[in-house]
């Protein structure tokens, strides 16, 4: 009887195993497909049959990768180490999670053991030496860092002095001022894929980063009764579809306001296009034209999805230090008619934050690891009440219960998010009072999605969703100009 007992215990084993594996199969087709969500829900299933493979551990970790969960990418990557410590690709997915997080010295650990085990491993080889070059070049800014107070690039640049060649026919600034004209003409010049000229740009920028630097972190406006504003969520760098919006929803004016709410650059490689487009329309109507910062407006995502490369590329190092510094001073969150807030992640990882508190961010720096400016860029909604461990390894995840508290405590309807990828461009959660909207269409070239922006008037601040579907742009792909290191394989 023993013997056939166990006899049966490993039969049943076989079986599961052999279950496991065809969901594993199947969420490998779904992966190949680029349908990431249903990967890892049968990557998922495949551990509950067998949780003790590293394999499944380690693809659910790249599929988790490709949806920007980077928390849950580095967990599962590590769990693949824990059950094999000689599963080279957990070391690998390990690495990119960490990359992903600015995480570059446990990164480069990982990419040591890669290249020891793997020594003719050209990739590996090239990952480790790009890997080790930001970490000392990380170590080198913060050893010349000191407490004075940095020089702004402003302060090296003689604009003035910059001649635009005579063969340059593109469009130029009107005594140095932004117009209607010239944001119609620039918009032309970059849908031909041409280049602004470097002295225009800069011009933008300057002008831009002395505007921003004057306004609070937290922005407050009033719509009247007939007025109405138009938000979008994450353009990422696409800027065919930016001017798809346009030519739907009417250019900006003072009677057609827009607010974007964050993560304007890195991915789609087109984000220099989008950023100096939004950019002059903040100069061209400053009081009726809205930016606010996500996540991707700091200099670690840049670095490492594409923004950064993608300026050196086209303009220089100089440049981009520039963008940097603008960025740091764009506002965290905006309130309509004191009751609608808008911030590009979501609310806190601690109850009791207040509209006063958002007003006193001191914001014009890097986003710190933790506190209210860290959670208005990161955070995301949670279906399940309470709070969780971010996905994304940054912030945290918020359930409907958090949203009501703070909403109650600061006398307001709902919140308007971005920062997530949704099929239809919106979602509505938290019975209604957590919105998230998303406006860059078949995100990446891959993920199918819609993208939508929203309507709210001043009458009601009911908000009005309006889907759009990708168009076509030139070929070049996303993320063209993105670190190697990002650059990830199958599996």
């Amino acid at each position: 009887m023993a013997y056939g007992s166990e006899y049966g215990s490993e039969k049943k084993m076989a079986e599961g195993g052999n279950d496991a594996e065809l969901l594993k199969e199947k969420a490998n087709k779904y992966f190949k497909e680029k349908d990431y969500e249903n990967a890892i829900k049968y990557y998922s299933e495949a551990l509950e049959v067998n949780p003790t493979n590293a394999v499944y551990y380690s693809n659910r970790s790249l599929a988790y990768l490709r949806t920007e969960c980077y928390g849950y990418a580095l967990a599962d990557a590590t769990k693949a180490l824990e059950i094999d410590k000689n599963y080279i690709k957990g070391y690998y997915r390990r690495a990119t999670s960490n990359m992903a997080l600015g995480k570059f010295k446990a990164a480069l650990k990982d990419y040591d053991t890669v290249v020891k085990v793997r020594p003719n491993d050209k990739d590996a080889k090239m990952k480790y030496q790009e890997c080790n070059k930001i970490v000392k070049q990380k170590a080198f800014e913060r050893a010349i860092a000191s407490d004075e107070i940095k020089k702004s690039v402003v302060d090296s640049l003689d604009i003035e002095s910059m001649t635009i060649e005579d063969d340059y026919d593109g469009p130029k600034l009107e005594d140095g001022k932004v117009t209607e004209t010239f944001m119609k003409d620039m918009m032309d010049w970059f849908k031909d894929q041409k280049k602004l000229h470097r002295k225009c740009a800069y011009q933008i920028l300057v002008q831009v980063k002395d505007l921003l630097s004057k306004l609070p972190s937290l922005i407050e406006i009033t719509l009247k009764e007939t007025e109405k504003i138009t938000i979008c969520g994450d353009t990422h760098g696409q800027y065919y579809d930016l001017l798809n919006i346009f030519k739907l929803n009417g250019l900006p004016s003072e009677t057609n306001p827009y607010l974007f709410n964050g993560d304007f650059v890195d991915r789609g490689s087109f984000s220099l296009e989008v950023i100096l487009t939004l950019f002059g329309f903040k100069l061209l109507h400053p009081d009726n034209f809205f930016l606010l910062r996500g996540n991707h407006e700091t200099d670690n995502m840049n670095q490492m999805y594409g923004f950064e490369g993608e300026v050196k590329a086209k303009y220089t190092a100089q440049m981009f230090q520039l963008f940097s510094e603008v960025f740091q001073w764009l506002p965290l969150a905006q309130c309509i008619n004191g009751k609608v807030l808008v911030m590009h992640g979501g609310l806190f990882s601690e109850d009791g934050v207040t509209l006063e508190d958002l007003r006193k961010v001191e914001r014009n720096r890097q986003p710190p690891d933790s506190g209210p400016m860290c959670d208005l860029l990161w955070s995301d909604p949670q279906p399940q009440n309470g709070r969780s461990v971010s996905k994304r390894g940054v912030s945290c995840q918020f359930g409907p219960d958090v949203t009501e508290r703070f909403l109650e405590q600061n006398n307001l309807d709902f919140i308007v998010r971005s920062h997530e990828v949704k099929t239809e461009g919106y979602e509505v959660t938290h019975s209604g009072k957590c919105i998230t909207v998303f406006s860059a269409p078949n995100y990446c070239d891959q993920m199918g999605n819609k993208g939508a922006y929203i309507h709210l008037r001043g009458s009601d601040l009911k908000p009005e969703f309006h889907q759009f579907t990708a168009v076509p742009h030139p070929n070049v792909k996303p993320m063209a100009y993105a670190n190697s290191l990002m650059q990830m394989g199958m599996m």
